[in-house]
Formats: C-alpha cells, sequence, structure tokens
C-alpha cells in the first residue's frame, strides 16, 4: 500500500506526461505482480465495490478525530473530497503497515457481511496504521471513488514500454472481461494466447471533431458519409456459440438487451461487429431519452422492452470469418457488412447504418443541418481507405456534429467544485423567465476560463444572499448562454424540462437578467426538438 499510495502521490503532483509514465513504468515493473495487477484494474475502471456506506466513514471519522459533525462537514465543503478531509483530520498513526495493494482490497472485499460494529473495528484500526498518503488512497477504495489524473492511454503507453510491447496490443489485451482478484499478471499482458478469450473486444476507433470547412478534407470521392447516431456505442461478437455485447465503456451489456440475442444464432461464427444500440421503432429512430429509460435498470421488464425498443445499427465490421480485419481499408469492411444486411433472413434488430451519397461537400453540409430531424448528432466522415484504428487518430474518422441549441440563463446557485477546483465555486445552477419569478432549469459546471472562473468566484462571495449547506444563493446578475444537444420533458425538474449535455457556451456580458430567455422559449424548443417525458 505504502508504494501505491507514493505512486497515487507521484500521479496527482504533476501534469507532465513524462514523469507520470516514469512513474507507472517504475511501479509495474517493481511492485509484486499480484499489486500490478490490481493498480491497473484500478486505472482501468475495474474498482472494488463499496462495502461500506459513506455516512458511517464521515461519522467513526469525526469520532476519531474529535471534531463535531459540523465542522467535519465545513472542512469537507472547503477541500471538496471526502477521503481527502478524512485522511487529513484524521490523527497521527500510533503504528505503522506493511501490507500490499492487494492485500488491503481483500480485506476490503471481506467486509461487507460484517455488522456495523465489526466493520467500524476494522476500519478504525486500519486508519491507525496507514500515514495520510495512504490513507487517502485506502479510503478512496472504501468509497468507491478511486480517480487520479492519469488516462488508459498513459497506462496503456507506460505497459508497452516497461515490457517492450505494441501499444495496440495493451490496450487489446486488458479489454473484456477479467477479474483482478483470479487474474495473474503474466497471464492477462504477457501470454501468447493473452487475446484468445473468446468475450474479447477489440479497442474502439474514435473520431477527432471536424472545425471548419470540410473541404479541407480534400477530394470528397475518398471519403463516405454516415449519420453520427444518438444512442450507445456497441461490439456485438459472435464466436464459437458463444454472444457477447460490449460497450465503448467496457462494460459487458449482453443480458440488458434481450432483443439483440437473436444475433446470436444469425451472425456467422467469427464476426464482430461495431454500431450503436439505438432505440428504434416504425423504421426510425427515436430520441435518446427513450434509451436513458432503460439505463441503468437492473431487469428490464416487458414494458421497458415494449416503451423502448432497440435495433444495432451497424457500421463496421472488425472480425470476419474468424479473421481480424481491422487493417483492411474501411471501404473492404464496409462491403462485409453489405454481405451481412444483404441475407433474406436478417432480423429485422440488425440494421445497417445508410451511407449518404453526394459529389459535393455542400450536399453532405445540407444533410448535417437536418441531424435533429433523424435524431442524429450530426455527421460521421470516414476515410474509405483508412483502417480500423485503436482510439482516437487523426486525419481518418472525424465527427461533424451540427450545432448546439442554446438558451440565455441566469446564474441564482453556485456551489465549490471538487479536487483541484475545491476552493473556488463552479458548480452553477441557472435560471429562465417563467413571469416574474426565475425558475431553475440546469446545472453547469464547464465551459468558462481560468479567468472567468475566478471573476465568478469573486462574484458569488460578494453577492451571496443565502447559505443552504455547501450551497449559495447569489444575487441574480450573471446572464450565461448555456449550449446543450437536446431537450426532452422531466416530471423531476421544476421547470418542466431536462437538457442533454448542459455547458456554459459563453458569458453574456452584453446582456442584461431582464434579457435573459423565458420557459415559454424553452418550451418552444421542446415542441420543436424535445423527447417523450423522463422519469
Amino acid at each position: 500500500m505504502q508504494a501505491f499510495a507514493q505512486l497515487f502521490t507521484a500521479l496527482d503532483q504533476t501534469n507532465k506526461t513524462t514523469v507520470k509514465v516514469a512513474a507507472l513504468k517504475q511501479y509495474f515493473t517493481e511492485a509484486p505482480p499480484e499489486d500490478r495487477v490490481w493498480a491497473l484494474a484500478l486505472f482501468t475502471h475495474r474498482r472494488p465495490r463499496r462495502q461500506i456506506n459513506t455516512s458511517l466513514l464521515r461519522t467513526w471519522a469525526a469520532e476519531r478525530a474529535k471534531v463535531p459533525t459540523w465542522l467535519f462537514e465545513e472542512s469537507y465543503h472547503v477541500v471538496g473530497d471526502l477521503a481527502e478531509t478524512m485522511a487529513l483530520l484524521l490523527p497521527p498513526p500510533s503504528r505503522r503497515q506493511q501490507q500490499s495493494l492487494s492485500y488491503w482490497i481483500a480485506q476490503l472485499q471481506q467486509v461487507g457481511p460484517l455488522d456495523e460494529e465489526a466493520k467500524k473495528t476494522f476500519i478504525l484500526d486500519a486508519w491507525d496504521r496507514m500515514s495520510t498518503p495512504e490513507r487517502f488512497v485506502f479510503t478512496k477504495l472504501l468509497t468507491g471513488s478511486f480517480r487520479v489524473g492519469v488516462s488508459q492511454q498513459l497506462v496503456v503507453r507506460a505497459l508497452a514500454e516497461a515490457y517492450h510491447l505494441e501499444a495496440t496490443q495493451v490496450t487489446h489485451r486488458i479489454m473484456g472481461q477479467w477479474d483482478p482478484a483470479t487474474t495473474p499478471f503474466r497471464n492477462l499482458l504477457l501470454e501468447e494466447d493473452a487475446t484468445e478469450d473468446l468475450s474479447r473486444p477489440y479497442p474502439f476507433h474514435l473520431a477527432h471533431p471536424l472545425e471548419g470547412d470540410p473541404e479541407q478534407l480534400g477530394d470528397i470521392r475518398d471519403w463516405q458519409a454516415e449519420w453520427k447516431w444518438d444512442g450507445i456505442r456497441g461490439q456485438v461478437i459472435a464466436r464459437d456459440g458463444e454472444f457477447f455485447i460490449w460497450t465503448r465503456g467496457e462494460e459487458l451489456v449482453t443480458e440488458k438487451f434481450p432483443e439483440l440475442h437473436t444475433l446470436k444464432d444469425w451472425l456467422p461464427p467469427g464476426t464482430v461487429v461495431d454500431g450503436e444500440i439505438l432505440p428504434f421503432r416504425d423504421g426510425q429512430p427515436l430520441p435518446f431519452g427513450v434509451l436513458q429509460t432503460r439505463i441503468g435498470r437492473k431487469n428490464i421488464t416487458k414494458k421497458a422492452l415494449a416503451e423502448a425498443p432497440v435495433v444495432l445499427l451497424a457500421y463496421d465490421v472488425l472480425e470476419w470469418e474468424g479473421q481480424d480485419v481491422r487493417k483492411q481499408p474501411t471501404a473492404t469492411r464496409r462491403g462485409y457488412l453489405d454481405a451481412l444486411v444483404a441475407h433474406l433472413d436478417c432480423p429485422p434488430e440488425f440494421r445497417a447504418s445508410p451511407l449518404l451519397p453526394a459529389d459535393r461537400w455542400a450536399t453532405w453540409a445540407n444533410e448535417r443541418k437536418r441531424a435533429r430531424e433523424e435524431f442524429a448528432e450530426g455527421l460521421m466522415l470516414k476515410h474509405k481507405k483508412a483502417p480500423y484504428a485503436t482510439g482516437r487518430v487523426r486525419g481518418a474518422w472525424w465527427k461533424w456534429k451540427m450545432e448546439p441549441l442554446t438558451i440565455d440563463g441566469v446564474l441564482v446557485y453556485a456551489q465549490r467544485g471538487h479536487g483541484r477546483r475545491a476552493n473556488l465555486y463552479t458548480d452553477y445552477t441557472f435560471a429562465v423567465w417563467k413571469g416574474d419569478e426565475l425558475v431553475p432549469f440546469t446545472k453547469a459546471y464547464s465551459g468558462l476560463t481560468d479567468r472567468e472562473l475566478v471573476e465568478v468566484d469573486r462574484f458569488v462571495k460578494r453577492n451571496t444572499r443565502e447559505r443552504f449547506g455547501p450551497v449559495r444563493t447569489v444575487t441574480p446578475e450573471l446572464v450565461m448562454e448555456i449550449a446543450f444537444e437536446g431537450i426532452q420533458q422531466s416530471k423531476r425538474h421544476k421547470s418542466g424540462v431536462a437538457l442533454r449535455f448542459p455547458r456554459i457556451h459563453r458569458w453574456r456580458l452584453d446582456k442584461t437578467v431582464a434579457q435573459a430567455n423565458t420557459l415559454e422559449d424553452l418550451q418552444a424548443l421542446l415542441e420543436v426538438y424535445g423527447a417523450p417525458p423522463s422519469g
């Protein structure tokens, strides 16, 4: 645990890529193998389940630190991170521990069935044996909120350099369904047959956003275009009679989409298809809000299946007749997909994403303007000769998204951020006018520059009207333009609407509060672009 805490601290305290990669390489070559595999699991979002309620941890930490609850909570609001607050407030350890990361994770997984008093004894004893950095990491694991400023791409780079592998090999081998408690590090990363897991998906190819005129891409004949669908990116895998569905976030969701199980007996063995899981009815896509009614459900009811039916809208083939075909050109892989859908017995749950023909860029520009009519986010432009790459490779795929919807809102509530933003008010709630009343309609956390964040923070502190725990009500004076991708009815929000991907587009210094938009303006957007109610 000491070595892992040192690694965590080293990663957290630098923004330099070379320093992070060096720290990771050192850990992955020097730590015990069972710790390496758990570190890799944590860095790739395979965190152990939370075994103890955070409210209990707060109570026990306050008791051990001998501070009143209100002071603990006030400290938390200032620090902005629960685990860090506990690590800083707890008294110095009375003894030291020498146990490994894997040891402590194994201990945590055995705590769940214990009664509350036994859990408390275990946690207090662990805290009393750890330094502040160790407590911080340990408590992060306890609360299920382990995060660190390192991307999976950096971890892959470090492993590739440390073990003299190709980055694409590492990326592929650490994907899929593996349990750090039972998978040896060598078997996962270094054995020759590490890629033979039938369920293992391929790393996804990602697109860069296209900014400016698409004619900069050259001859239109070298490109193909299709809709950028607004669903869940997924891979469907059919191998040796087995069938799997993976999301881009490496979540195995086979059981969550039972209507796609018809593909198990239809897809030829040795086939992997990349596509979008979309809500679909009567030959047309449905808004993403419809699919949201199924996301997160443990059990998919008949009602949910009827109200939010899905299809796989496929746009690429990655494995064909048992062979990895990712290095073949886009046009060739598209031929495999067309061959699949040409079968007379192609099930209705499987469709090919239609290509949009054009002989000039202006045609695709006009298609892009009507993306919302298709419940799409814009266009995808793919070079016909490009292979299917790993991750985001510039120049092969471009996402040409439609312009966002916008509304001018008034800042009414503010809350401190987290992590490095814990000392600034950076989490905002915005309102629109309903007659003479300002009605909150969305929250937004991003979009302002560092300088603007400091200015808004200064305004919040000088213009606070009321305090509700960590939240401040502020004098309604600041107007911001809020950009968003979609809008739908919502019974959970006072305004009656919910926005998709809201963010601050710009600070409207040119507008007064009276010039902000109204609830009627939001409802007008809802009538044109809205999805059915959620919640």
